[in-house]
């Protein structure tokens, strides 16, 4: 089955989209976001492309040109978000945390433009293997409050739009064959920050079982899904609006503001 139908068959298998929607497909410069937005102008969605420029020296001039180029070529709007322009730093001007803040900043960032320009839906190109990954981290940590969370779809609830994954049963590999195929620009270069993300090493550590049972990372992924009501918990507290940024927050002060030091929110 080729990828194209895969897609379209985890779409309607999660009721993911719509074509009523009005999609922002956020996109790194990187294969599979850029795989997902190229999909999705094939089937005839309704899209516009998302990027944040974090300001990585090289990194972020390389991937920035990439995303351009499969702006123009999918003839689609691009909105662009300078993190500098909004924070006063960069990515590279943390000390530390690197990948945490970077993820605590791209879901903030998308979700804001999106709401604020009445978007529906945020697509991302998270794949199999990154959800697993990720899946994997949460259980060693046993970080209760994620695991439930691991879903090709989140619906959309206070300020939080619906956000979706349509690479969730998809492995990388095929689509950077994809990718490769279609010849969708995208780079390969690899953030400087990547080696502090133990994601990557579960990641290596997947791929050797997969030695030895190549369904290894479904298997996981599906028993997941069957199981994963035994970490769902009754929240003990109610949402608020961030004292900065009014935006949805579990506290008084959501992640954003208070990593980045927010006083005020300006775009």
């Amino acid at each position: 089955m080729k990828l194209e139908e895969k897609v379209k068959k985890s779409i309607e298998k999660y009721k993911m989209l719509n074509k009523d929607e009005k999609i922002l497909v956020s996109v790194s410069g990187g294969k599979d976001s850029h795989t997902a937005a190229w999909i999705l102008k094939k089937l005839d969605y309704n899209i516009e492309l998302f990027h944040i420029n974090l300001g990585i020296s090289k990194f972020s001039e390389i991937s920035l040109k990439k995303v351009k180029e499969l702006a123009e070529i999918l003839n689609v709007p691009l909105n662009i978000v300078n993190l500098k322009d909004i924070t006063g730093k960069t990515i590279e001007d943390l000390r530390k945390k690197h990948c945490s803040i970077c993820g605590i900043t791209k879901r903030y960032l998308m979700n804001r433009f999106g709401y604020e320009n009445g978007f529906d839906v945020i697509v991302t190109g998270h794949n199999l293997d990154d959800e697993v990954s990720f899946l994997l981290n949460n259980l060693l940590n046993w970080s209760i409050r994620y695991l439930p969370k691991h879903l090709p779809v989140l619906p959309s609830h206070d300020k939080f739009l619906k956000k979706v994954k349509i690479f969730y049963e998809i492995e990388e590999e095929e689509i950077l064959e994809y990718a490769e195929k279609e010849g969708i620009p995208f780079t390969t270069a690899k953030c400087k920050f990547q080696k502090d993300a133990i994601t990557v090493e579960h990641r290596k550590y997947l791929n050797k079982l997969k030695e030895y049972n190549k369904n290894i990372k479904k298997q996981f992924l599906y028993g997941y899904l069957k199981y994963r009501h035994i970490f769902e918990l009754e929240e003990d507290f109610q949402f608020k609006e961030c004292k900065i940024c009014g935006m949805t927050s579990a506290g008084n002060i959501c992640s954003f503001c208070r990593v980045w030091k927010i006083k005020e929110f300006k775009w």
